[in-house]
């Protein structure tokens, strides 16, 4: 449920048609490079060349690529652990091995997602990664993101927050999505870093 006032409900839906509407004018040639820097940027933060498990995802249509760098991750032989989308909006999470590892899993009328094929570590699974890699569609110089609105990286967050668990916050974005200001609600927390093609935004 959403604290936030009207105002700032509107704002926020506002900034994410925006963001989607430039995200749908990106070419194919476009989303491939932005994964190729992005993937050299992300390797650079000593949180990810230290981790020994790193929660991730696998992006979709315009959503800045992860997987040159899930490929790179694995290679490195860091534990990859990939969302897997439960009926209710939360999060279960499997284990990368490569390509291969992932199969087509369509939700309801809604989307078709690539998930792990191996067995599920449940969504505690999250609590043992060094750091997680978080979709957003945003990011402001507080390290407040916008998500999709769907809540399930909110979830997430609060699961780690309860356990004590401390993983770096990565969000992963085009270099536009670094805005002035993203409206957040009480219950928000910050991510540590931003990564973009051009470079690494430090929020803590």
């Amino acid at each position: 449920m959403s604290h936030l006032r009207p105002e700032e409900d509107s704002a926020k839906r506002s900034l994410r048609r925006e963001i989607l509407t430039v995200r749908d004018r990106l070419t194919a040639d476009d989303v491939r490079e932005t994964e190729a820097s992005l993937a050299v940027r992300a390797l650079e933060l000593p949180e990810l060349a230290r981790a020994r498990a790193v929660a991730a995802y696998v992006s979709v249509g315009s959503e800045p690529g992860t997987r040159a760098l899930l490929d790179a991750l694995h290679a490195r032989g860091a534990q990859v652990l990939l969302p897997v989308l439960l009926s209710d909006n939360d999060l279960d999470w499997g284990t990368y091995d490569g390509p291969d590892s992932l199969v087509p899993v369509r939700h309801g009328g809604r989307m078709t997602l690539l998930e792990p094929a191996g067995a599920r570590l449940g969504p505690q699974g999250v609590l043992g990664a060094d750091a997680v890699l978080l979709p957003g569609l945003a990011v402001d110089g507080r390290g407040m993101r916008l998500g999709r609105g769907g809540g399930s990286y909110d979830r997430v967050l609060a699961r780690l927050e309860r356990a004590g668990a401390d993983p770096a916050l990565v969000v992963l974005l085009h270099d536009s999505e670094v805005v002035g200001h993203v409206p957040a609600e009480p219950h928000d927390r910050p991510v540590h870093a931003a990564v973009t093609p051009s470079g690494v935004h430090r929020f803590r």
